[in-house]
């Protein structure tokens, strides 16, 4: 059973940075493909980042020199590093896992974290 836990939102000032956690259980790094998707109120779900399961990370254009994503060596958890925070980055944060790469649309993806929540307050 695979289950995807984050954790590190919080509210911070612009130009603020964050690191965002996901813990994987059930499922590694290298057994397919995870993700960080955010949704703002009133907004559709978008993708910031994914890596797969060979290490390559992929910042979507609108974050890149922004965020970076990574992994760490037990390859159980997924990070999402972002700096030079703006107002418009408040949303919900949330990591998916997919057990085939196929593409960024989340229902590309078989499983969902809760998420965590980033405001970003002037």
């Amino acid at each position: 059973q695979v289950h995807l836990v984050e954790s590190g939102g919080d509210s911070v000032q612009p130009g603020g940075s964050l690191r965002l956690t996901c813990a994987a259980s059930g499922f590694t790094t290298t057994t397919g493909c995870m993700a960080w998707f955010r949704q703002a109120p009133g907004k559709e779900r978008e993708v910031v980042a994914s890596l797969d399961y060979d290490g390559t990370g992929t910042i979507a254009n609108d974050f890149k020199r922004r965020f970076f994503i990574s992994q760490d060596n037990s390859e159980k958890a997924l990070y999402l590093h972002m700096t030079h925070l703006k107002p418009d980055d408040t949303a919900m944060y949330s990591c998916a896992a997919a057990r085939f790469c196929r593409n960024w649309l989340p229902v590309s993806y078989d499983y969902w974290g809760q998420g965590t929540q980033v405001t970003v307050y002037s």
